[in-house]
């Protein structure tokens, strides 16, 4: 019995140890059709540190995201960032979205994005290579929501972008 007790003891620990050494890459992006405003409304949902490694890489080896610190470029490199690695074409044409800014919560930072002038939404084209340059594990869920529909892409490096339709 007590060996039993001590080799469960040592697979606990050992199994924890290897979930702080492995480390989860994913970022989750809403997009939500608003019939009445004829727009698209995005929220990505990125990790606030997988982010600034992302933006210290690409812009200021300096940036810190972090509510308590402000930095004077940080919206823009953001804007920058999610304008190069987001693209979405709605109903066959590209569109361009609007940063209207970002929060944070616990650790992640959420990016709030709107689409505006969307007459209707019956097919909707998303590139998403949020960090996949930086982490080869990156995975990258969007998820689309028409009404009362709900779709979802998954991507990840080799295979970064997805169509999704819609029918009345």
């Amino acid at each position: 019995m007590k060996k039993i007790t001590i080799l469960l003891l040592v697979l606990v620990i050992s199994l924890s140890s290897f979930s702080v050494l492995h480390k989860f890459y994913v970022s989750v992006t809403q997009v939500e059709y608003n019939e009445e405003q004829k727009s698209l409304q995005i929220i990505s949902r990125i990790f606030i540190d997988d982010l600034e490694e992302a933006l210290r890489k690409r812009y200021d080896e300096s940036i810190t995201l972090d509510a308590e610190i402000t930095h004077s470029n940080v919206d823009e490199y953001i804007k920058r960032y999610l304008r190069q690695k987001l693209t979405i074409a709605v109903n066959g044409t590209d569109v361009s979205f609007n940063y209207i800014g970002k929060e944070y919560e616990n650790d992640l930072i959420l990016c709030y994005l709107e689409i505006e002038n969307v007459p209707f939404l019956e097919e909707i084209k998303v590139s998403n290579q949020i960090l996949i340059g930086i982490f080869e594990e990156q995975q990258n869920i969007v998820h689309i929501k028409k009404g009362k529909h709900r779709k979802s892409l998954f991507l990840e490096k080799e295979k970064e972008e997805g169509v999704l339709k819609f029918s009345e």
